[in-house]
């Protein structure tokens, strides 16, 4: 971990670095995890719209488990102070959920 400030990145507009800076540790947290998973909604869509059709696309990740509808996305949820991965999807009107593991396979 770096004790420096970070520099900004080439491809992060400015005023974004700046509305960043104002934010406190918890809020970034929040954001990066927001920001990776738009990116990943974002290139999931590309590729459909590229071309593939939506069974490809929906093909299971390898540690997705078989019961796991390929629907499902992955949820970081902390416990006690602990944090860890959980598959969520829609069946109906309930929220289904499936233990994946802590974030931090050490804990």
């Amino acid at each position: 971990m770096s004790y420096s400030e970070p520099t900004i990145l080439p491809k992060v507009p400015r005023e974004l670095a700046a509305l960043l800076d104002e934010c406190n540790a918890e809020t970034l947290r929040s954001i990066a995890k927001y920001a990776d998973a738009l990116a990943e909604y974002q290139e999931r869509e590309e590729r459909i719209n590229e071309g593939e059709d939506e069974e490809t696309a929906r093909e299971h990740p390898e540690d997705m488990p078989e019961d796991v509808p390929t629907k499902a996305t992955l949820t970081e949820k902390e416990i006690n102070g602990n944090r860890y991965y959980y598959w969520q999807w829609r069946e109906g009107d309930k929220i289904k959920s499936q233990y994946k593991g802590p974030v931090n396979p050490s804990e």
